[in-house]
């Protein structure tokens, strides 16, 4: 990791390494993760859990920009890369971090083609991890 990364708010993807896509959302924190929330929904997708960092920093007298980490999944698109590879469980669930930044709402996750040569996944379980993509571009759309 860059020492700018370590130092710089909003550190980008290049400065994290690649693997970590970031969109941009119109919406506040709550409303996009609202958003992901009712996508996730509608399309029969389990979701988890929100992890509200911020929040949580908050309750020990600590500051941290709005922060929250949604969870979720699907038994049928995850199951068969857990059994082929039992570690790719470390990143699944699929994690979206929706967080405050400089200049508005930003929405992060580990890209699916970074997730599949982590684990060396075949393009068929690869393909499993896609989804999030279009997901992560519906839930910024106006």
């Amino acid at each position: 990791m860059s020492d700018r990364a370590l130092h710089d708010a909003d550190a980008t993807e290049a400065d994290v390494g690649a693997g970590v896509v970031t969109k941009s959302s119109p919406w506040s924190v709550p409303d996009t993760v609202s958003r992901l929330s009712a996508l996730l929904a509608g399309r029969g997708i389990k979701e988890f859990a929100v992890i509200d960092h911020s929040g949580e920093a908050a309750a020990h007298g600590l500051e941290l920009r709005d922060t929250k980490l949604v969870i979720f999944g699907s038994p049928e698109a995850g199951t068969p890369v857990m059994a082929a590879v039992p570690v790719a469980a470390l990143d699944l669930p699929l994690k979206v971090l929706v967080w405050a930044g400089e200049d508005g709402t930003k929405l992060s996750y580990t890209a699916p083609a970074a997730l599949a040569a982590r684990y060396g996944l075949s393009d068929e379980l690869a393909s499993r991890l896609a989804g999030i993509d279009d997901l992560t571009t519906a839930v910024v759309a106006e």
